[in-house]
């Protein structure tokens, strides 16, 4: 019985572990997302400031919907900011805070803050880190990575895919509602950055979720 003990409470620990590391996906149809019933992971973000904290020193213990979008350079993310500031104090009156991720820099994140009149929090993963600890990051395509490098003059830091070729890091878009304790209520990934979750789906699941 205590080897099995052992065994199960190993078992556990690497479990913990891998799901704070999760590799990054050689594409968007395959990345494998922190899933409901699942507790958020421990991991750096940066504020508007430049200053690296926790992400659960971010939350701070507050029930919160957590959004990951690709950048303020994205069209379809700063009409999903939008829809989201419209709604935002519906969900403070449902005792939620609104709190956006991006591969931004924060300098970029304060000028989607003036562009789109936001007034939730926004906070930089430049490095990619906590997207890939949600199990959302993802290399871009060739292709995608010189025409978005160019076209968008995006100063974001490549990584070395499988093939040891540097690629660009965007993160599927996602919506996550967390409770207090840091546990996953609900989530809507889709690989498709082109669909976001409609903004009355997220208010009817964050009530169900109180």
């Amino acid at each position: 019985m205590k080897l099995v003990n052992a065994i199960i409470a190993s078992a556990l620990v690497i479990f913990s572990a891998s799901s704070f590391s999760k590799p990054i996906a050689e594409s968007a149809d395959l990345v494998t997302p922190l899933l409901v019933g699942q507790e958020v992971p421990e991991v750096q973000t940066t504020t508007l400031e430049g200053k690296q904290v926790s992400l659960q020193s971010v939350i701070d213990g507050k029930p919160t919907i957590l959004f990951f979008y690709r950048g303020g350079w994205c069209p379809f993310c700063n009409v999903q900011m939008g829809q989201l500031q419209a709604i935002e104090q519906d969900l403070v009156k449902l005792g939620y805070q609104l709190i956006g991720v991006s591969t931004d820099s924060p300098a970029d994140m304060q000028k989607s803050i003036t562009k789109e009149a936001l007034s939730y929090q926004l906070v930089s993963d430049f490095d990619s880190k906590m997207s890939q600890a949600f199990g959302l990051a993802f290399f871009t395509s060739q292709k995608v990575t010189d025409r978005y490098l160019d076209k968008m003059d995006l100063q974001n830091p490549l990584q070395k895919n499988a093939a040891g070729e540097e690629r660009l890091v965007l993160p599927a878009p996602a919506v996550y509602v967390i409770d207090d304790e840091g546990l996953v209520h609900f989530q809507y990934v889709n690989p498709n950055f082109r669909v976001r979750l409609d903004p009355q789906l997220l208010l009817m699941a964050a009530e169900l979720a109180k």
